[in-house]
Order: structure tokens, then C-alpha cells, then sequence
């Protein structure tokens, strides 16, 4: 497995931000929606059923212990294409679990791993500037690229997913991480990120924003951003679109007229159908297109 985060610097971050396996603070996934997203929006949520798959909870083998995460695929056959499922803010709750199920109906061995198993459990957290505060800006950028790698080291040891067929995708919180991790891994084939901020303003454990890697990208990325986003202007999505073409990148920016942040989140307001489902028909075809699929 590569992993740029090995030897000293993976000791330092371990040492300075990690905790060892007994004292991670989640241990197991948290069960149904995540209380920030409550009330859920019962006549739009989507649910994909689990018959002829594979899936559940499984544990991750990381630097410093296990994290758990949710792993989907077809139950019969092998070495399938893998893609890293990123969560939103909200942590690795059942939206993000549905989305699994989703891409494994597709043939795809799809993983989603708690990316805050050792700063915190959001799950029972109902403000959003809490989540942040208490737990997502301690999460290190370069904690959550070495876990990513896990994750693919996982699935290639366990013969579940096939190494040389990996994408990404992330929402929101996992848009950004998204851009980071094509800019990151060389085994990447490909990356979608949905509505993940581009710019911001950099503190020491998440140094860099997708503007900042546009000539680092190893991986095709295209993102899907929503014309109405309220925190997502328009300006740093042109900016992006931009970067991409001066640095003869063939990542490639979608913005959807009038949806807003979130579009693909159908157990929130913020879903709209048919933004939603063109999205997701561009994220397969891109895998496809790009060796993933």
C-alpha cells in the first residue's frame, strides 16, 4: 500500500493528534440518522434494500488500532472495483450507508469508514457549528488520507476489492476530501466530489484546499456543485473550473441550476430529484469512463 504518511511523520501525527486502539472513542458505527439531520424527511428518503449484497460493519486495520466503517457489495463473486464512500459532517450515518448499498448494486465493493472514529462520535450531536467545534476540525487531513489507504489495503487483502479499480467520492465534508485524496493516491482511477468546499482559510491539521492541490491531482475528479449553494459561492467554483484548466487538468465542474447545497441528500430539504439523479448517472459514467467502474 502507498502511504506518504509512513515513518516519522505518520509517528509525529500518531503521537501528537491519534489515540491507541483502547481509548478511540468509537468503536462501532452509530445507528440510524445522524440527530443534526433530524427531522428526517420521511416521503423522500431512499432506501436500498441489502438482498443480494454484502453488507454491514466491518473494521478497518489503521496505523494506530481499527476504525469501523460500512462496507457494501454484491454477495457473490470477488476483486471488485472499490470506491471510498466520504461522509458528510454528519459522520457515517444511514444516508451515507444507503449510498453504499447504492454503488454496490452497481457492482462495486463500496466503503465508508468513520473518518472521526478518534476525535468523537457526531451521531447525538443536533448543532452544527458543535460538530465542528467538539470534533470535525480536529480531524487531521493527513489522519484521514492514510485511512483512505487503509481502507484500499483492506479490500485488496480481504479480496473483496480489486487495488488496480479504485475511486472516491465525498459529500460535503467528503467533496473536500475528495479533491485532496486524487491529489494524494496514485492508485486513484478516479473522483467525484459533491458541494465540497474549494477554498478556505488553512489551520495546521487541514493545511490545504482543493485550490491549493489543482497541480498535484493524480486522478480525473469531477465535481457537482449547485448553483443556489449559500456556502459554496459560485466565484469559488469558477476559480476552480479556472485552476482545472490552467493546469491542463481533465477534471472537469458540473453546477446544477437552482439546487442548492446538499441536492443529493434525499433525507433532507435540500434534496432535488432531478438534480440528484443526473448527478449520480454523471458519477457512474465518470468511474466508468476513467477505469473505475
Amino acid at each position: 500500500m502507498h502511504d506518504q504518511w509512513s515513518g516519522p511523520e505518520l509517528d509525529s501525527l500518531i503521537g501528537k493528534t491519534a489515540l491507541t486502539r483502547r481509548e478511540m472513542m468509537m468503536t462501532t458505527l452509530a445507528v440510524g440518522f445522524a440527530a443534526a439531520t433530524l427531522p428526517v424527511h420521511a416521503e423522500t428518503v431512499i432506501t436500498t434494500s441489502a438482498e443480494g449484497l454484502t453488507a454491514g460493519e466491518v473494521k478497518i486495520p489503521v496505523a494506530d488500532g481499527e476504525i469501523p466503517a460500512y462496507r457494501a457489495m454484491p454477495a457473490k463473486g470477488s476483486a471488485f472495483p472499490v470506491v471510498l464512500v466520504v461522509q458528510e459532517i454528519f459522520g457515517v450515518h444511514e444516508h451515507i450507508k444507503d449510498v453504499c448499498r447504492r454503488f454496490a448494486k452497481e457492482g462495486y465493493c463500496a466503503i465508508a469508514p468513520e473518518m472521526y472514529a478518534r476525535q468523537g462520535d457526531v451521531s447525538r450531536l443536533t448543532d452544527y457549528r458543535e460538530i465542528f467545534a467538539q470534533v470535525v476540525s480536529k480531524v487531521p487531513d493527513a489522519q484521514v488520507m492514510s485511512d483512505l489507504d487503509a481502507a484500499v489495503a483492506w479490500a485488496a487483502k480481504t479480496g473483496s476489492g480489486d487495488p488496480a479499480r479504485v475511486a472516491v467520492t465525498g459529500f460535503c465534508w467528503g467533496g473536500r476530501i475528495t479533491w485532496l485524496y486524487a491529489a494524494h493516491s496514485p492508485k486513484l482511477k478516479a473522483g467525484v466530489a459533491w458541494y465540497g468546499r474549494l477554498v478556505g482559510q488553512p489551520t495546521e491539521l487541514q493545511p490545504r484546499y482543493p485550490i491549493d492541490v489543482v497541480a498535484e491531482l493524480k486522478a480525473p475528479v469531477l465535481g457537482l456543485y449547485g448553483e443556489k449553494d449559500q456556502g459554496i459561492p459560485l466565484e469559488d467554483v469558477e476559480k476552480m473550473r479556472a485552476a482545472l484548466v490552467a493546469a491542463k487538468q481533465p477534471s472537469e465542474i458540473v453546477v446544477f441550476p437552482e439546487a442548492p447545497h446538499g441536492f443529493h441528500a434525499d433525507y433532507r430539504p435540500s434534496f432535488r430529484e432531478a438534480a440528484a439523479k443526473d448527478a449520480w448517472a454523471q458519477c457512474l459514467a465518470w468511474f466508468r469512463k476513467h477505469g473505475a467502474g
